[in-house]
């Protein structure tokens, strides 16, 4: 049986001058360099034989799949499974060193960092994204396809997968911007996991890349 693929990508940077931490919000759109940063991902799988591209319904998602979908003929379905995880913090603006964690009246929110407290349980995202998974996999039986989420989505779905536990220190994610995570199927068994940055040329010239809030 032929091998199918399934490439997770993450989208480009989101323009927001702000700062906050825009989750599910709408309206939130790739910057200029986030474009440039779906284009290279388009770029890296045009070799590729992708059938079947798919994405979250948030524009982010949906800009980056634009141009996979444009080079080869497709539609770019909708998925709501690959949307990002709610979150407490959702419009709020949040990072490491501004104080907001040491706020008393946060800590009833931040109780439990396993669940999580503050937002979309773990295995809840993961059994959604893996259903995602799956699905793709089948309508690309044999060839290869494209699904575009969000960073938490994508690395809890990987570590679901890779049987490890789905709390995790976020600092530690291997999943940037415009990055393609892409499991490897024989038959319905993932037999690998691969990881890519065709962006990190623009990744390394953005400003806001590294603390990008929301993704």
């Amino acid at each position: 049986m032929s091998e199918t693929v399934v490439h997770v990508l993450r989208h480009g940077e989101v323009y927001n001058p702000d700062g906050i931490l825009y989750g599910r919000l709408p309206g939130f759109r790739l910057s200029e360099l986030g474009v440039q940063m779906a284009k290279a991902a388009a770029q890296a799988l045009a070799e590729r034989t992708v059938v079947h591209v798919v994405a979250s319904p948030l524009e982010r998602a949906q800009q980056t799949a634009e141009p996979i979908a444009a080079q080869f003929g497709l539609p770019v379905g909708v998925d709501e499974r690959l949307i990002e995880s709610a979150n407490w913090f959702e419009g709020k603006k949040v990072s490491p060193g501004d104080g907001s964690f040491r706020d008393p009246r946060n800590w009833w929110v931040l109780r439990d960092p396993v669940t999580p407290s503050w937002g979309e349980a773990y295995r809840v995202i993961a059994e959604r994204m893996f259903a995602a998974l799956h699905a793709a996999r089948i309508a690309a039986e044999g060839r290869e396809a494209v699904l575009v989420s969000h960073q938490l989505p994508i690395w809890t779905l990987r570590r679901y997968v890779e049987r490890k536990r789905l709390w995790h220190d976020p600092r530690r994610r291997q999943c940037g911007l415009a990055s393609l995570t892409s499991f490897h199927f024989d038959g319905a068994k993932i037999s690998g996991i691969g990881y890519s940055e065709p962006a990190a040329h623009l990744i390394a010239i953005s400003p806001t890349a590294r603390t990008a809030k929301g993704a």
